[in-house]
């Protein structure tokens, strides 16, 4: 009993050890946005299952195609007579048994020469699809690390703050014991940082929350950290695009997979006209069949028989089953034809709308990015004079507040129009995964 307990917690450390082990694998050691894209790329559900169609896809097409070969058959039969029929020529026999080996190729069969023909189609259009799910995690993906990147910099923006605050209180205290100034400074002082730590700790919560929804978009595990790593003049550098181009919807994969599927309807058309052209193949067999009223003796004598032949099938009147057909598949062309259409304009009013955007975030982050350093100068120079008696704490408080709403405002305009910039580049069809 001793060795087996043993035995189970010797596997039990080595299971947990190459949990572990599989777990520091799966996580990331510098959460950098290429970091991030490349690991939801890999881990994403939607990416394996997109990934998984075209598998099945081309599983799909592989069976189709094998039509194209040999169909060889065997069949076994055994059947005992209770009655035997009379024949005209001598008697029947109460057992018969047979061995039959049959054999056929399509020599023209509008089926497999549809999946001939569609095949290489048929396996581009999943790997479309699977492109565009890859755009979509890689467009989701770098606006939720953006959007993070803004809550961290609040926090630490508020944490300047509030070291500011603290050290303005001790002004104020030192200034109300000295008798200088009343209590008025030293509570909006204390007010100030009560409202700047309970601003740090809802922006911590907030932190969370969109943590968890990366995580998520990148299938990252919930309990690991997820250090995200930055450089600001990296990104600052990235936020230009060229505004001048214009929409060209050839570039989208929505057009692709249209373009694609436009084309497969055209071979459902042309396999529908097919419907009035015969199918032809050829057959052959060998049977070995058996025949004796006794069952022992069955299997002694063979009465082999062997043809070869062609089969033509012509399909005469289906009560206009094909005419209907064709017209159908006509139908839902043109009617791909028009979701072409509309996806053109669809494409022309997403790219407005994204470079409108566009522009506006950047024209706010180019008249806020000169506030920070001008709101930090106004506040220091104001500490001092606050210092010195020459200017109020109410005055002191106004400049910290907008030095902070000038430092938050710099980092919400760089992330912004780096998220706005995602979606030009998406409405343009330039994120290639």
């Amino acid at each position: 009993m001793r060795y087996g307990a043993l035995a189970v917690s010797i596997c039990f450390i080595f299971s947990s050890l190459h949990s572990a082990a599989q777990q520091q694998d799966s996580l990331l050691a510098d959460a950098t946005l290429p970091n991030v894209i490349s690991y939801a790329l890999k881990q994403q559900p939607v990416v394996q299952q997109a990934q998984i169609d075209e598998r099945i896809t081309d599983m799909q097409v592989k069976s189709k195609l094998a039509d194209w070969f040999p169909q060889v058959n065997f069949n076994y039969l055994y059947q005992h007579n209770f009655q035997v029929q009379t024949n005209i020529i001598g008697m029947g026999f109460h057992n018969t048994s047979a061995l039959q080996f049959g054999a056929s190729q399509a020599i023209f069969n509008r089926d497999v020469l549809l999946a001939k023909r569609t095949g290489s189609m048929v396996r581009q259009q999943a790997q479309q699809q699977t492109a565009g799910t890859k755009i979509d995690v890689v467009a989701n993906v770098s606006k939720a690390f953006y959007d993070v990147l803004a809550t961290e910099q609040q926090i630490k923006v508020t944490d300047e703050n509030i070291t500011r605050l603290q050290k303005s209180l001790n002004d104020a205290k030192n200034q109300y014991d000295a008798g200088v100034v009343d209590k008025t400074d030293y509570k909006r002082a204390t007010i100030a940082l009560n409202n700047a730590l309970a601003a740090r700790k809802s922006n911590e919560e907030v932190l969370k929350a969109k943590k968890a929804y990366l995580k998520q978009l990148m299938n990252y595990p919930v309990s690991a950290d997820l250090n995200i790593i930055y450089d600001s003049a990296t990104l600052e550098g990235e936020i230009a695009v060229d505004t001048v181009q214009g929409a060209d919807y050839s570039k989208r994969i929505e057009y692709r997979i249209l373009e694609t599927q436009r084309s497969l309807q055209e071979a459902n058309v042309q396999y529908n006209k097919w419907a009035y052209i015969p199918s032809l193949s050829a057959n052959g067999a060998y049977n070995l069949n058996y025949l004796n009223n006794s069952f022992g003796k069955l299997y002694n004598t063979s009465y082999p028989n062997s043809y070869a032949g062609l089969t033509l099938s012509f399909p005469i009147f289906q009560g206009g089953k094909r005419h209907y057909n064709i017209k159908q598949a006509e139908w839902e062309l043109k009617r791909t034809d028009l979701d072409i259409v509309n996806l053109k304009n669809e494409v022309n009013s997403e790219y407005s709308a994204a470079l409108a955007n566009y522009k506006a975030n950047l024209a706010n982050y180019l008249a806020v990015k000169e506030n920070v350093e001008l709101a930090k100068e106004v506040y220091e120079v104001i500490q001092l004079q606050y210092r010195s008696g020459v200017k109020t704490y109410l005055e002191v408080i106004t400049a910290e507040t907008d030095l902070r709403t000038a430092q938050i405002n710099y980092f919400d305009a760089l992330y912004g129009v780096l998220s706005s910039k995602i979606d030009v580049q998406k409405s343009l069809g330039q994120i290639n995964p």
